[in-house]
């Protein structure tokens, strides 16, 4: 079975200055992409995590989105990370996911975090994007969605689930905790990558992005500083062990409504 390079890029954003974090990225990703089949980047990586939706939102095929598909056409690699959408009159935090020569595709931020007012100011998403990348399914969740483990669920339907993040450094413990959990239940690799550094809130994030296997073993992990976070990750060893310790098969069975809330 096929392998999957994975990349992380931890980074410093800048506050509400879009062009000026596409150009930090792009200089990173040119330097991992020959190495990486996946590149992951953070949560709103072209602005920090903002309130000021209408100020710093973009069309679903405007400009930061056309730059992550030229990226991923350019050098050859999928990435990933989520920005401000405005679509049909409201806003998303929206993680846009890119292959070279592909359609994209797209997951909004299901759980939006109530104690920074971000339901005031976007729209919550009701569906599950669950993607291909060669043999890999993977899953892609945004930040607070990590908080909530029946949304993040596997029904033995993906490999690796994916969290990008703006995770502040006062509740570091829970993002270290919660990672390594949703691999064990979920018999699957998890990856979460967050940013560094200080926002224009004044809110201070550690870092700490992590890939973890499926027996909660850290396979890479990242500090506090401005980071490339790289692993391989075997599609075979998890088959394996899934078949050794098939705990998918006893999950309870039971189905996902959305309260519209």
């Amino acid at each position: 079975m096929q392998d999957l390079r994975l990349t992380l890029l931890q980074a410093d954003l800048l506050w509400q200055n879009p062009s000026a974090n596409r150009d930090m990225f792009g200089e990173q990703i040119a330097a991992q992409a020959e190495n990486s089949d996946l590149i992951v980047l953070p949560e709103m990586f072209t602005t920090g995590f903002t309130m000021d939706a209408a100020a710093n939102c973009e069309e679903p095929d405007g400009e930061s989105s056309r730059w992550l598909q030229d990226m991923a056409d350019r050098h050859g690699t999928a990435l990933c990370g989520s920005l401000i959408i405005r679509d049909a009159g409201v806003y998303y935090n929206r993680l846009i996911w890119v292959e070279p020569g592909q359609e994209p595709s797209s997951y909004d931020k299901r759980h939006l975090f109530r104690i920074g007012g971000e339901h005031d100011h976007y729209t919550a998403g009701k569906q599950r994007l669950i993607v291909q990348l060669g043999e890999w399914r993977i899953c892609p969740l945004v930040c607070y969605d990590l908080r909530f483990p029946v949304w993040s669920r596997c029904d033995n339907d993906y490999d690796l689930l994916l969290y990008v993040a703006n995770w502040p450094g006062t509740r570091r413990s829970a993002w270290l905790s919660l990672l390594p959990a949703r691999a064990v239940e979920n018999l699957c690799y998890v990856a979460g990558v967050n940013r560094v550094g200080t926002d224009g809130n004044n809110v201070g994030c550690s870092g700490d992005s992590l890939i973890v296997d499926y027996l909660a073993t850290i396979i890479a992990a990242a500090g506090d500083t401005v980071a490339a976070v790289s692993a391989t990750l075997s599609l075979d060893k998890l088959e394996r062990y899934r078949k050794k310790f098939p705990a998918w098969k006893d999950a309870d069975s039971f189905s996902l409504s959305d309260s519209g809330r």
